[in-house]
């Protein structure tokens, strides 16, 4: 095993406040019996990160070095002494809160090792890994009429797969760079969110001959999209949440639900082992071309830059999909 020259302090993102990030000096992590140290490549910007960025009365600042840093990818130079299986210089996507920073520290059971076929390419795995996880749960098949309301990077990505997949995709979102975003992934239809919602039933009725959708997929993780996504849906189909609901409770219209036959499906893991899963059912998409998200790598900038990436989550200037920091 070779070894690599670690520093003894790294540079990492700090929250320090809301809409405020610094970049401080701090200790470079030590990797425990089980943990690898990881020299860390990139990491991509989540929508679950803004309210972090944004500020909610429930956070605190500032906040652990390199959080909220979830969707790393990079390089081990370390490993803990109870780990087997894994080498010093193997490329890895992983699992973590804290890799907005140059090294982080991540369980050795939540890597999954990237071929050589992947080198120098972006791989943040978490996101890739959730898109694949919901992919599985929605259960569409060639033939379905699907509707994927909010186009951000996980709604293109699944436009793209249920396209290439022979289902007939509706795209729903407000900005017109993302309907003609999801024109180019495959959609058959794109519609306007900014519309009235009786003008998108009356869309999709029309589109479908008033059937409804095989398969709605919300991916905003609002209220007015996850009433939305019901109505669209047709008399036994599947209504599948994507979104991140996490400001506040959901009212839902049970009688709705209850009068279409709908199966709800929850698409969100919560167990590492189905994380895992779902990245390494990515990693084998991107080495067959089942997937292409690099055109969605829209916005690239070095740690230094980091509260750019988080500005550009929050305003989506035109063109923007998804943003990505590189130490």
């Amino acid at each position: 095993m070779r070894e690599v020259a670690i520093p003894r302090r790294m540079r990492a993102a700090v929250l320090t406040a809301p809409r405020v990030c610094e970049i401080r000096t701090v200790e470079t992590p030590a990797p425990e019996r089980d943990q690898v140290l990881i020299r860390v490549e990139g990491c991509g910007v989540c929508g679950s990160n803004l309210p972090r960025w944004e500020g909610r009365p429930w956070f605190k600042y500032p906040t652990e070095p390199g959080s909220p840093g979830h969707e790393g990818w990079g390089r081990v130079v370390a490993v803990g002494y109870g780990v087997t299986g894994v080498d010093v210089g193997q490329r890895v996507a992983f699992l973590s809160d804290h890799a907005f920073a140059e090294y982080d520290v991540a369980s050795a059971s939540s890597l999954v090792s990237l071929p050589s076929r992947l080198d120098g390419a972006a791989v943040p795995g978490e996101p890739l890994g959730c898109i694949m996880n919901i992919w599985r749960r929605a259960m569409i098949t060639p033939g379905h009429t699907v509707a994927i309301i909010g186009l951000g990077f996980l709604g293109a990505m699944l436009t793209q797969l249920a396209s290439r997949s022979g289902a007939r995709v509706i795209a729903i979102s407000q900005r017109a760079f993302s309907r003609d975003l999801a024109r180019s992934m495959g959609a058959r239809e794109q519609i306007d969110l900014n519309m009235t919602d009786e003008e998108i039933v009356k869309r999709v009725d029309l589109a479908t001959d008033g059937a409804g959708c095989d398969v709605v997929i919300e991916v905003v993780g609002l209220q007015r999209p996850l009433d939305l996504a019901a109505r669209l849906c047709r008399v036994r189909g599947r209504l599948v949440i994507a979104g991140f609901h996490q400001d506040g409770p959901r009212h839902v219209d049970l009688f709705l639900w209850n009068w279409r036959g709908l199966d709800v499906i929850n698409a969100h893991e919560r167990e590492q082992a189905a994380y895992v899963s779902g990245m390494a059912a990515a990693i084998d998409a991107l080495v067959s071309g089942r997937i292409e998200p690099d055109p969605l790598y829209t916005h690239r900038v070095p740690l230094d830059l980091a509260s750019e990436a988080f500005d550009a989550l929050g305003t989506r200037p035109d063109g923007f999909v998804k943003a990505l920091v590189h130490p």
